[in-house]
């Protein structure tokens, strides 16, 4: 298993990044391969992605999820990987996300990839794509408040 840690700081409450986190069917805009995720129960979802021209359908499982502190998740099926993501309050308007995920490279391609750092940067993108998606609309697109 390979492991990522990734951090950044973005300039919402925490309470706004959580909430936006929550909107899975919104990561195609800023989840770059992320096609499509479909959200199948409060604890389940259903991803198509596209990396290099490779597509993928997989479901994960929503394993904890606790309102303003963290999101984590487990895949069912597919790529095996899991992770968490935290959301720490910096002051009233600023908030850290911290991402940690590993992750297994299924062929030899995607281990070549994990090897040049390609999947880490993936990660550190994405997370810069979520800073820009928040900090440019100001507010979430909705908001999932429930406990797992």
């Amino acid at each position: 298993m390979s492991h990522i840690e990734e951090s950044i700081d973005v300039a919402v409450p925490v309470t706004t990044a959580y909430n936006q986190w929550t909107q899975f069917e919104e990561f195609p805009e800023f989840m770059s391969g992320v096609e499509r995720v479909d959200q199948l129960s409060d604890s389940r979802t259903h991803w198509v992605t596209n990396i290099a021209g490779t597509q993928r359908e997989f479901d994960a499982d929503i394993t904890q999820q606790v309102p303003d502190e963290r999101i984590a998740w487990a895949s069912r099926n597919g790529p095996k990987q899991a992770g968490v993501v935290t959301f720490h309050r910096l002051d009233e308007s600023h908030t850290r996300i911290m991402l940690q995920m590993e992750y297994a490279p299924e062929n030899f391609t995607e281990a070549v990839g994990d090897k040049m750092g390609l999947v880490r940067r993936k990660a550190k993108q994405d997370l810069d794509n979520f800073k820009e998606f928040i900090e440019s609309r100001g507010a979430e697109t909705g908001t999932w408040r429930g406990k797992i």
